[in-house]
C-alpha cells in the first residue's frame, strides 16, 4: 500500500504556515474578551452598538472553530496514515483530496484581509459606447455574475435595470450577499472588453465591445456619512414590469443624484418608495465611502511609486470569441481558453490569481490605452 503519510504531513506544514499569518488565536481572545462586555447588565443600552459586537463575536467565533475544525481534521488523517492500515487507503485518498482542497480555500482566505473583504457586495454593470453589440455584453456580463453567484453559494438580488433600446442592458445594479462576496468579486472592476462577430451585423463583421464593472461593499449600517438634503435630488418613476398584475400602477422606483459628486444611484426592487429610497441612499452612501477609500488609497500609491487601478478607459480583461478562443486578464496573466465555461461563472481562476498578484504586488498592466469611442 502506498505511504499516505508524506503527503499528510505536507498538509499539516501548509496549515501550520498560514495559522501562523493569521493567527486565530489573537481571534479567539478578541471573541473572549466582547463575550465579557456581552454579559454586562448595561450591555443592551445601545442596541445598535449591541447587535454590532454580537455579529462581530459569532463571525470570530465562526472563524476560530473553522481553523480549529480543519486541524483536526489533519491530525485524525495523519495519526490514521501513520497505521498504515490497507483498508483505509480508499477512505484516506479521499480524505486527502479534501484536506488539499480546504486547505487551498483557507489560504485563499488569508489573502482577503481587507476590512470589508468579507462583506456583501454591490456590483453595477454599464455598457460602453458601441450601441447594441456593447448593450448585448453587459447582458451577458450581468448572467456570468448571477452564474458565478448561484455556483457559489452566493444570492443574488438585482436592485436596478435599464433595458437596451434594441437588444440587452445599458446598466444594472445587483446585490451579492455571502461571505467574503466583495472580497472575491474585488478581481472584476474595471472594463471588460469582448471580441466577436456581431450577431447585429449583417455583414458579420468582427466587434469590439466594452462594458464597466463597478463595485462597492454593501456595509449599509457600517457606514458613518452625512449627507445634506440640499446636496441630493429625489426623483420617483414608476417601476418597470413584466406587464399584467406585475407592473406597478404608482411611482415606487427611486433616483437620487448627489449633486457635488454627480453619482446618481437608483432603485425600484423594493415594495414601497419608502423602501426604495432608503436603499437608494444606502447605496449612494456606499458609492461615496468607496470613492473616499479608493482616493486615499491612489495617494498612498503615489507616494509609493506603485499604480495598480484598473480604470475606465484601461481593459483589465479582454474575452476573445473570434478569431480564435481566449479570456485573458491583463494584470495578471491568468488566460482560460474554455470561453463558454468563463461565460457562464467559471471566474474562480482569475478571482484566485488577482488576489496572489495582489499581494505579492506582481500586478501587470494592460498593454495598451483603449478608446471606448471604437
Amino acid at each position: 500500500m502506498e505511504n499516505l503519510t508524506a503527503p499528510f504531513e505536507r498538509i499539516k506544514q501548509q496549515y501550520d504556515s498560514l495559522l501562523e499569518r493569521v493567527d486565530p488565536q489573537s481571534k479567539a481572545e478578541r471573541a473572549a474578551h466582547l463575550e465579557k462586555q456581552a454579559a454586562q447588565s448595561d450591555f443592551w443600552d445601545d442596541p445598535e452598538v449591541a447587535q454590532k459586537t454580537m455579529q462581530e463575536i459569532a463571525r470570530l467565533n465562526a472563524e476560530v472553530e473553522q481553523w480549529r475544525a480543519l486541524s483536526r481534521r489533519i491530525d485524525d488523517a495523519l495519526e490514521l496514515s501513520r497505521l498504515e492500515e490497507e483498508s483505509l487507503f480508499a477512505e484516506l485518498s479521499a480524505e486527502l483530496a479534501e484536506l488539499e482542497k480546504a486547505v487551498e480555500h483557507m489560504a485563499l482566505q488569508t489573502l482577503l484581509s481587507g476590512p470589508y473583504d468579507d462583506s456583501n457586495t454591490i456590483l453595477a454593470i454599464h455598457a460602453g459606447a458601441g450601441g447594441t453589440d456593447s448593450q448585448d455584453w453587459a447582458q451577458m456580463l450581468e448572467r456570468m455574475y448571477i452564474r458565478w453567484a448561484e455556483e457559489n453559494g452566493y444570492k443574488v438580488e438585482i436592485i436596478d435595470r435599464s433595458e437596451g433600446e434594441e437588444a440587452g442592458l445599458k446598466s444594472v445594479t445587483m446585490s451579492i450577499k455571502g461571505e467574503y462576496a466583495y472580497g472575491y468579486l474585488q478581481s472584476e472592476q474595471g472594463v471588460h472588453r469582448l471580441v466577436r462577430i456581431s450577431p447585429y451585423d449583417a455583414a458579420k463583421r468582427r466587434h469590439t465591445s466594452f462594458s464597466k464593472v463597478e463595485l462597492w461593499p454593501d456595509i449599509q449600517g457600517d457606514i458613518e456619512i452625512e449627507i445634506a438634503e440640499k446636496d441630493v435630488k429625489i426623483e420617483t418613476y414608476r417601476s418597470s414590469g413584466a406587464g399584467g398584475q406585475n407592473i406597478q400602477k404608482n411611482d415606487t422606483a427611486v433616483r437620487l443624484t448627489h449633486i457635488p459628486t454627480g453619482i446618481v444611484v437608483s432603485c425600484q426592487n423594493q415594495r414601497s418608495q419608502g423602501q426604495n429610497r432608503e436603499r437608494a441612499m444606502q447605496i449612494l452612501k456606499a458609492r461615496l465611502f468607496e470613492m473616499e477609500r479608493k482616493k486615499r488609497e491612489a495617494q498612498l500609491a503615489a507616494l509609493k511609486g506603485e499604480n495598480v487601478n484598473a480604470e475606465w478607459g484601461n481593459q483589465i480583461r479582454s474575452y476573445v470569441l473570434h478569431p480564435y478562443h481566449i479570456v485573458k486578464d491583463h494584470r495578471t496573466n491568468y488566460e482560460d481558453a474554455n470561453t463558454d465555461a468563463v461565460l457562464n461563472g467559471r471566474l474562480n481562476g482569475f478571482m484566485e490569481a488577482y488576489l496572489r498578484a495582489r499581494t505579492d504586488h506582481s500586478f501587470v498592466q494592460p498593454e495598451t490605452e483603449l478608446d471606448l469611442e471604437t
